[in-house]
């Protein structure tokens, strides 16, 4: 049903959004829009809802086959939080501040602040001579701008050297990104970094002062900030999972608001008058119906991977919007292998959140990304006798053997954490996902990425796109993502030609 029509043929107020994909920032968006007083559709090509937040509970076992925990960095992620009220829903690892990374075959904890690190023996004095003097090295050096397209790790070895890049910079961004630190650019996936060495030239200096003057800012906030300082920090995941988020997103729409099995096929944008209203016609097909139906709407959020919105058709007053400038994106192909061991089978089971493996260790037959203490960290995850495990394998590092089988994949797995944790015999539960898309590569070129994303929003009226495609890949980025397309979408429908129309709140 399109706007209804009032006395003399004026549409009435309420204002019809179409959100296209059903991941966190398509629902997060949704969510935003729906509180603001619009019509909301959300189309989602898949016969779920919840993109890579995807949990499965299985005879006793709770896991996560695609993102395993968020932070709440964000000031959207908060808010959203509270406005759902589902703190209580939340739910922190034990001991997460215990990580590892392997060295010469074993886990090593890795020291939590950079005085502990200097402390430990985990680098060699030569990288520890380069922390402590990166302040006085660095110390209001400007650099040129031939560092605008530099590599994470090109970036990271300039201040503290090889070492430190191979043992905590390259395992990182595999645990993260599922990269490495040459093919990832510096300023796409460290922009606040980036942004301090752009100010303050040091890194360790100019974050202390970013620091300092975040709290001095915090301090002057009312009282009710002080409830928010008592909370836990850190990742945190849901009681059932990531995808308890999602699903309580999903329970905020009504049934005929989330279209699930619905893929959109075309867009089409028409001036209609002096009027911002109902000019998008989105035309989608249904698998339970080969016709495909069309919902005319006033704006749309487009939340789908840039590598599919290029496969839609898109019109804008009557001829086509031509998509060929938008760049070939290269996403980094994930395997996501669920084991359980007994605990007893089990002889250095390290408590913490998990291990990650740098590429320089696979010298010493480690060949997977890293592993998530699963049932460490949420001991409800799991029967009392068992350990459950998360390990990731493939990303940029080994892109081949994220397609291999779950047989051969089991293999592997089963050695490396017999190699870290001392695990004997076979895994009594195994479960293979495999995401041939997990994350886009934030490379050295992705400018054009997102060049290409301002471009279509700049000539299309009324359409914005959100995802992880830009402003960063974790969860809470996303959620963001979500959030300030929803903003702008408000903005956009509520721009003074509609001041009559405005909605409170």
């Amino acid at each position: 049903m399109t706007s209804l029509t009032t006395k003399e043929g004026e549409q009435s107020s309420v204002k019809r959004v179409a959100v296209v994909g059903a991941g966190v920032s398509g629902l997060a968006a949704a969510y935003k829009l729906k509180s603001h007083g619009f019509d909301v559709t959300v189309f989602e090509a898949e016969g779920r809802a919840g993109g890579k937040l995807r949990s499965v509970s299985h005879d006793g076992l709770i896991w996560d086959e695609g993102a395993n925990t968020m932070t709440e960095s964000e000031k959207e992620v908060q808010t959203l939080l509270d406005d759902l009220g589902i703190r209580e829903k939340q739910q922190f690892p034990i001991s997460q501040n215990k990580r590892y990374i392997v060295r010469n075959g074993s886990p090593v904890l890795i020291p939590t602040n950079p005085i502990a690190l200097i402390k430990s023996n985990f680098l060699s004095a030569q990288s520890k001579f380069q922390i402590i003097l990166e302040p006085y090295l660095w110390k209001d050096k400007r650099v040129s701008d031939d560092h605008t397209e530099e590599s994470v790790g090109g970036f990271f070895q300039r201040h503290f050297g090889e070492e430190v890049v191979d043992y905590l910079i390259d395992p990182f961004v595999a645990g993260t990104s599922a990269g490495d630190p040459e093919s990832l650019s510096m300023r796409h996936s460290f922009p606040d970094i980036w942004n301090i060495e752009k100010r303050f030239g040091s890194v360790i200096s100019g974050a202390i002062k970013s620091k300092l003057s975040a709290s001095k800012g915090k301090s002057g906030e009312t009282k009710g900030s002080v409830e928010k300082g008592k909370r836990q920090h850190g990742s945190f995941s849901f009681h059932g999972g990531m995808q308890t988020l999602t699903d309580i997103l999903c329970n905020q729409l009504e049934k005929d608001e989330l279209k699930l099995n619905s893929k959109v096929l075309s867009l089409s944008y028409r001036q209609g008058g002096n009027s911002a209203l109902e000019n998008w016609s989105v035309s989608r097909v249904a698998d339970d119906d080969k016709h495909s139906q069309s919902l005319s709407v006033d704006a749309v959020i487009m939340t789908a991977p840039l590598c599919n919105v290029k496969e839609m058709k898109i019109t804008k007053r009557g001829t086509r919007f031509p998509l060929d400038f938008i760049p070939e994106v290269l996403y980094m192909p994930l395997s996501v292998i669920i084991t359980t061991f007994k605990k007893e089978n089990v002889k250095r089971p390290l408590e913490g959140f998990g291990v990650l493996v740098p590429s320089k260790e696979q010298k010493n037959g480690l060949k997977t990304l890293g592993t998530l203490f699963s049932s460490m960290m949420f001991p409800d995850r799991a029967p009392s006798d068992l350990y459950l495990y998360t390990t990731f394998v493939g990303g940029s590092r080994n892109k081949e053997l994220a397609k291999a089988s779950t047989d051969e994949l089991k293999q592997i797995v089963t050695s490396d954490i017999r190699h870290l944790l001392g695990a004997e015999g076979e895994p009594t539960f195994v479960n293979h996902f495999y995401w041939s898309k997990a994350f886009p590569l934030y490379g050295r070129d992705y400018d054009s990425v997102i060049e290409a994303i301002e471009n279509m929003e700049k000539n299309l009226p009324g359409f914005f796109y959100a995802g992880n495609h830009r402003g960063g890949l974790s969860v809470g980025k996303s959620i963001a993502s979500g959030c300030k397309a929803a903003e702008l979408v408000i903005s956009y429908l509520e721009s003074p030609s509609d001041q009559n129309t405005h909605h409170e709140g």
